[in-house]
């Protein structure tokens, strides 16, 4: 595959499951187009849809004046989704250790745990206002039999 066969994908989207629902759809598209195996396309979905969920969530509170917007692209090499809100910023070094004894039971709080054990590279970009959170699946990373 070479780089003019790369695909790209953008949605500019309401802050709602509805949106979520469809960036999820998108991704699990994406990977199996890919020809990413089964387990691996669960565990990209679900970082994409907490990553998702996230921004229409805690980023933009569900405000209807506001609008998620996703990237997909499969550059060849990786598959890159970049998810962007309109809130009022995130730090990551900020966000509570999802395994520290007093947080195990919290109902809370392991998205990005969960995003980061999934993906192979994750960035986090403060965008004055809102962040943009950049997923890359690395499509060398599976064995190939060779």
């Amino acid at each position: 595959m070479t780089g003019q066969q790369a695909s790209r994908i953008t949605y500019t989207l309401e802050s709602s499951l509805d949106s979520v629902n469809k960036v999820e759809a998108t991704a699990e598209q994406l990977a199996k187009k890919a020809g990413i195996e089964e387990d691996e396309i669960f565990r990209i979905t679900m970082a994409v849809r907490e990553a998702a969920v996230n921004a229409v969530l805690h980023g933009n509170a569900y405000d209807p004046s506001k609008r998620i917007t996703a990237v997909f692209e499969n550059t060849g090499k990786d598959l890159v989704i970049r998810i962007t809100d309109q809130g009022k910023g995130l730090d990551p070094e900020t966000l509570p250790d999802p395994l520290a004894p007093e947080n195990l039971l919290r109902g809370s709080g392991r998205g990005i745990f969960l995003i980061r054990s999934f993906m192979d590279e994750v960035h986090f970009r403060q965008l004055h206002p809102g962040t943009e959170l950049t997923l890359i699946k690395h499509l060398g990373a599976a064995p190939t039999g060779n």
